[in-house]
């Protein structure tokens, strides 16, 4: 137990061909061995051939994060060229189908696209996972509950899926779109207890509906392997900074939690459906749209709501040390996210050559040359 609130970040990419930035299918011999013998146990397979996974090492420093972030992902990179490959960090790919895509084989994931059938094959999404460890591991499904309301804030300054299929899809954040067809995900229950959980738990492991609490897969949770509060809603970030931001807001939030726990306290069902619609406001407006405040029923801009929560959890974030990588929330939320970006990258490509096609390639240069800055 500690009350650094140590935390880790573990952030998804899709891997594509060099040249086109297409998704690559099918990985070349040894890439994958080439990649552990650089990074060890940085690096992991996900569901499909197409993704992988990068893992910082557990720290309590936000620059020590972003050091080993960009080192991850230069260094996965430079594996990647030598076989004629790249990544490209975002919630989606803009031109990838989910027809022909292959499973990664191990027990796990055999286990699981048995199970999900098309669903697992159309699970062409990477996400962004930050870990922040409680000075109490017992509160953490308390924390967990509390934190619901807020979850919408991660969702709008993350988004980087607005493309799917080739298409436009007039969402900022399509990612949890797709990925909401699986079980076990959106928000979480409302549990009033940490045993409240383990009974929901102890259920559908004895039911053999699940193996183990690592089968549920709700945009936050109790990690079932570190004591740790894992936040698994905001896409995977372009830009390493928008990551870093993004873990600093939750660990200084998750602090602010711990140490007021008479903060909604009293969050129940009104607050989960509020939250709900909140979720799919920032899915399709990103930070342009507005939240329902259920306090003051109203309408409030999410640029307010994020000015709200940075105000909120600055104490927490100065004592953190992480006060400068919180305030670059600030600036997501003026600037635009990496869908903006990739939107606007479309428009002034389509514009120019009158060819969505074009328009679409140029997306991809953008991501897979952002990704890498």
């Amino acid at each position: 137990m500690s009350n650094t609130y140590k935390f880790g970040i573990e952030e998804e990419f899709f891997v594509v061909d060099a040249n086109t930035k297409s998704v690559q299918r099918r990985m070349p011999s040894g890439f994958f061995g080439e990649l552990k013998e650089h990074l060890g146990d940085s690096i992991s397979v996900e569901m499909l051939q197409s993704q992988l996974e990068i893992a910082t090492q557990p720290t309590t420093g936000t620059g020590s994060a972003l050091d080993q972030l960009k080192d991850l992902r230069r260094t996965v990179a430079n594996v990647a060229a030598g076989h004629g490959l790249g990544v490209i960090a975002a919630g989606t790919h803009p031109t990838a189908t989910w027809d022909g895509v292959r499973a990664t084989r191990a027990n796990r994931y055999d286990g699981v696209m048995n199970e999900l059938k098309m669903l697992g094959e159309r699970n062409m999404v990477c996400g962004l996972h930050v870990h922040v460890e409680l000075p109490d591991p017992d509160e953490r499904v308390n924390v967990m509950r509390r934190l619901v309301p807020y979850i919408p804030h991660f969702i709008a300054l993350s988004t980087s899926s607005p493309f799917w299929g080739a298409k436009q899809t007039g969402l900022m954040g399509y990612r949890l779109a797709a990925y909401d067809e699986l079980p076990r995900t959106g928000l979480p229950e409302m549990f009033e207890s940490a045993a409240a959980y383990e009974r929901y738990v102890d259920a559908l492991v004895s039911a053999r509906a699940i193996t183990d609490s690592s089968y549920v897969w709700w945009t936050i949770r109790p990690s079932r392997k570190l004591p740790t509060l894992e936040l698994r809603a905001p896409d995977s970030c372009t830009r390493v900074a928008d990551t870093v931001a993004i873990a600093a807001l939750f660990r200084a939030l998750v602090r602010f939690l711990v140490r007021n726990p008479h903060h909604n306290r009293d969050v129940g069902a009104v607050d989960r459906a509020i939250a709900d619609e909140n979720k799919w406001r920032a899915q399709r407006y990103g930070i342009h749209g507005s939240f329902v405040d259920l306090g003051e029923r109203r309408a409030l801009s999410v640029r307010d709501a994020v000015d709200g929560i940075v105000h909120l959890v600055g104490e927490d974030a100065e004592a953190l040390g992480c006060l400068d990588a919180l305030m670059h929330v600030r600036t997501i939320a003026e600037g635009g996210t990496s869908a903006d970006v990739q939107l606007a990258v479309y428009q002034e490509a389509l514009h120019r050559t009158g060819k969505r096609n074009e328009a679409l390639d140029a997306v991809k240069t953008w991501l897979a040359h952002a990704t890498l800055q």
